[in-house]
């Protein structure tokens, strides 16, 4: 089942998508909203998987479903949790501003709690004040939770996810460093991040969903050009079930968090920090890492971050070369 959130008022109009991302019904007689959905998911998933195959058999009213016309599938969130699961990207973005990494990297997650009070839209513009910042993409993969019990087992955290989607956790590099050396972590660092046209159900992904893991590359072009094709179920050191746990150690989560995977990264031949696809590796799924890769093997960075006009996309698609989840497209543009 594949759900979105058409643009109307702040939380927007909940929809079933079809498979093919090319229909959608509306389902706002069984929940106005995604968030309501969530919050009624045992009333409220089975009727929507009704309405999802009533859609898959033509049975019901449907309206051509377009990318730009969705919000995020949650245009706010009550949590939005990212945790850095690929720590090759991790030892990579550290090695970049000096820091070392402790060991403890490999066994305990890092987790940062951003800002879900407004996702971006999956067409929407990244907005840039000052280019200066130095803003960069991260394609990335999340979870969508039902209510998670605090203390919560690795086992009862999986059980608890409802929904897949992507994420692009847009990230102003050059204003990390300062912002860390406070010692209080991430905040205008990490502005609003946008979530792909669709949310999906784990069941729906098929055998790519196993182990807590989506194992299918995440594509991702820069202005037009293949800048990353990463395989998200490798090199991840922590599975979205190790990471709902570990988000809920303390603390109970809400239906509807939103926990992300952190930037998808993948080794290189020999553990190596990886190639440019031009170069017959995998690529970066963001700016960040493929700089410090030139500054390792030339001695400087040499790809710029993004700039205004400059058009980033995230996809990913099934073993037929289908979209799953629609693009995440976006533009850099000037803040008015």
């Amino acid at each position: 089942m594949k759900l979105a959130s058409l643009k109307a008022g702040r939380d927007g109009r909940l929809v079933v998508v079809s498979d093919n991302l090319a229909w959608y019904a509306d389902a706002t007689h069984i929940a106005p909203t995604l968030q309501a959905a969530l919050d009624d998911w045992d009333h409220a998933g089975p009727a929507l998987a009704n309405l999802a195959t009533d859609l898959a058999h033509e049975v019901i009213p449907m309206e051509r479903f377009h990318e730009h016309e969705a919000a995020a599938p949650l245009p706010r969130a009550y949590q939005w949790a990212d945790g850095s699961a690929y720590v090759n990207h991790v030892e990579l973005v550290r090695r970049a501003r000096g820091a070392e990494m402790p060991e403890s990297f490999w066994t305990d997650p890092l987790m940062y709690q951003g800002g879900s009070d407004g996702f971006l839209g999956a067409r929407d513009a990244i907005p840039l004040a000052d280019p200066a910042w130095g803003c960069d993409l991260e394609a990335e993969i999340a979870v969508i939770v039902g209510d998670v019990p605090q203390g919560a087992s690795r086992e009862q955290a999986l059980e608890a996810i409802r929904l897949v989607c992507l994420v692009n956790d847009v990230s102003l590099r050059n204003l990390i460093p300062n912002e860390l050396a406070k010692g209080f972590g991430f905040f205008q660092s990490k502005p609003a991040s946008a979530l792909s046209p669709a949310a999906v159900t784990p069941d729906a992904l098929g055998d790519a969903w196993r182990d807590g893991k989506l194992h299918l590359p995440l594509l991702v072009s820069l202005n037009g050009a293949a800048f990353g094709k990463a395989d998200a179920g490798v090199d991840m050191t922590f599975d979205f079930g190790q990471l709902v746990a570990h988000a809920a150690k303390t603390r109970a989560l809400s239906a509807g968090t939103v926990i992300g995977s952190g930037t998808v990264s993948n080794r290189g031949e020999g553990n190596s920090p990886g190639k440019p696809i031009a170069e017959g590796g995998l690529g970066y799924s963001c700016i960040a890492e493929i700089r410090t890769v030139e500054t390792i093997l030339r001695g400087q960075a040499e790809t710029p971050f993004l700039q205004h006009g400059d058009t980033i996309r995230i996809e990913m698609k099934d073993a037929h070369g289908h979209s799953i989840f629609g693009a995440i497209e976006q533009t850099v543009s000037p803040v008015d």
